[in-house]
């Protein structure tokens, strides 16, 4: 029996359920207003499209091997490498764990009072940022109890999750437009020429470095469709199909992103709304969708009460949304990065007690050892000394640094993959070596760029604790990884 093809509209709209995230949207317009558009066309030219074409050659010709990215590493540069590179690779999505948990608190007090109360809320003699870290850490251990149980009861919480998080795009941007016959084209943060769509109108981005170093946020919008290179050969004529399917996704991805981002200067302005103090990158999206409600109380001649419920409608169902997607997804992770990198790995490497399935088939050690990381972390940012801003603005640009700087491992292989022989290529983009080199070249640049201006820029501005946090992840793992996988090859060595 023949197996069913998946047409080029399928896998269009698989690279955009995959890559496009709107939680991207009021952060880019938060960090950047309208100036960010022009980093997520950088972003799409300079990053998506020649990543994309790389990582569907490695998975056409590398179908059979069971490690993902370690294998595409490991072809090019070693098992060494492959390691460091897969540990990089694990640490993003728990750095994506670390930035999830306290977004959940977050959630949860939009969805009960309307608007995010957590910068007041206090226990005992603790802050509210120690109070904040006090719940993410009773979460991770309830959570990571929960998923070692199996996820046979609670995938049903991710896929709810994922339709409710899914759908606030498309409420945001239905509304907005009724907004926009509402207030007759009137943007709420105006246009004042080409400046607008160069200089940021947050006082933290507007130096050069500070500027540059945003392409790390335009990389990580785009961040994602390596997981889908694994279906290139179930394609209807993959040769024609994946190219057309990845530029047809990246035009309308960075459409997406752009129209979503001038939407955004509709609904608020960024001086009276998003520079207030109350306003953090970790409950941005509620501000926004609160005002969007306001807006259009406003626009519809309701009662100052009516407004004010409006607003507080929809920021409560954007917490609802949220809060069960958040929850759902971090059940997910806390297993399924781990448990694919250990298992695609070489299971030598690991001592027995790690790989040991529990009796719901879950690697119950190796998961608890994660989340007693996760509390580590979580109890020495929140308790050391951060306001909540500084908390939601170190964990971002840790998750962005980290899905960054994974990627550089697996674009620097890729020359030496293109010079093994005997192997079957049924996909190939890249047809000489000068093109694979000029492109790669390309790519390594921009990832180096955004990363080294993400570590000058905190450097410059003395915010020196952010700079030790938010290249904590890449450090620790890669270098950890190295030392492990040396000190393995050590002992077998010596053996």
């Amino acid at each position: 029996m023949t197996a069913k093809r998946i047409s080029l509209t399928s896998l269009v709209l698989m690279i955009l359920s995959t890559t496009f995230g709107f939680i991207n949207v009021p952060t880019a317009f938060d960090q950047m207003g309208y100036a960010s558009i022009i980093w997520y066309i950088v972003g799409a030219l300079a990053f998506f499209l020649p990543t994309s074409f790389m990582f569907a050659e490695y998975g056409s010709a590398l179908k059979d091997s069971a490690g993902g990215i370690y294998s595409w590493i490991k072809s090019g540069l070693g098992e060494r490498w492959a390691f460091i590179g897969g540990f990089t690779w694990l640490s993003a999505w728990v750095i994506t764990m670390l930035f999830g948990v306290p977004n959940l608190w977050v959630s949860l007090s939009v969805m009960i009072y309307g608007h995010d109360t957590t910068q007041s809320w206090t226990f005992l003699h603790f802050n509210s940022t120690e109070t904040l870290g006090l719940l993410s850490i009773l979460f991770v251990i309830a959570a990571t109890w929960i998923s070692v149980k199996g996820l046979g009861n609670i995938t049903w919480i991710a896929s709810i999750g994922g339709f409710l998080a899914t759908s606030i795009a498309f409420v945001f941007c239905i509304l907005s437009v009724i907004l926009i016959f509402l207030n007759h084209g009137h943007l709420a943060q105006p246009i004042t020429g080409f400046k607008s769509f160069i200089v940021s109108p947050n006082p933290s981005f507007q130096t050069p470095v500070s500027t540059i170093s945003f392409v790390v946020y335009a990389i990580f919008a785009y961040a994602g469709i390596e997981s889908l290179c694994g279906v290139i050969n179930h394609l209807k004529n993959p040769a024609k199909t994946f190219p057309h399917g990845v530029m047809i996704a990246t035009a309308l991805v960075f459409v997406l992103y752009t129209v979503s981002i001038i939407l955004c200067g509709f609904v608020v302005n960024w001086k009276a709304v998003m520079g207030q103090n109350g306003v953090t990158l970790g409950n941005v999206m509620y501000v926004l969708m609160g005002n969007l409600g306001f807006s259009l109380g406003h626009g519809l001649d309701l009662s100052p009460s009516g407004t004010l419920a409006l607003g507080h409608f929809l920021a409560r169902y954007t917490g609802f949304a949220n809060l069960w997607g958040g929850a759902g997804g971090f059940l997910v992770l806390a297993y399924s990065p781990i448990k694919s990198f250990m298992f695609g790995s070489n299971k030598k490497l690991w001592p027995k007690w790690s790989l040991r399935l529990n009796r719901d088939g879950m690697p119950g050690n190796v998961m608890w050892v994660q989340g007693g990381f996760l509390v580590a972390v979580l109890f020495f940012l929140t308790f050391g000394g951060n306001d909540a801003k500084a908390l939601f603005q170190i964990l971002t640009d840790m998750n962005n640094v980290s899905t960054a700087f994974q990627y550089i491992l697996i674009v620097l292989a890729f020359p030496f993959f293109k010079k093994l022989a005997n192997l079957d290529r049924p996909f190939v983009v890249y047809h000489s070596m000068k093109t694979t080199w000029v492109i790669t070249i390309l790519v390594l640049f921009v990832l180096a760029f955004g990363i080294g201006f993400n570590f000058v820029q905190p450097l410059l501005a003395h915010q020196y604790m952010t700079d030790f946090w938010t290249f904590l992840g890449p450090v620790i793992f890669g270098g950890g990884a190295w030392l492990f996988y040396d000190w393995h090859m050590r002992r077998e060595t010596e053996a």
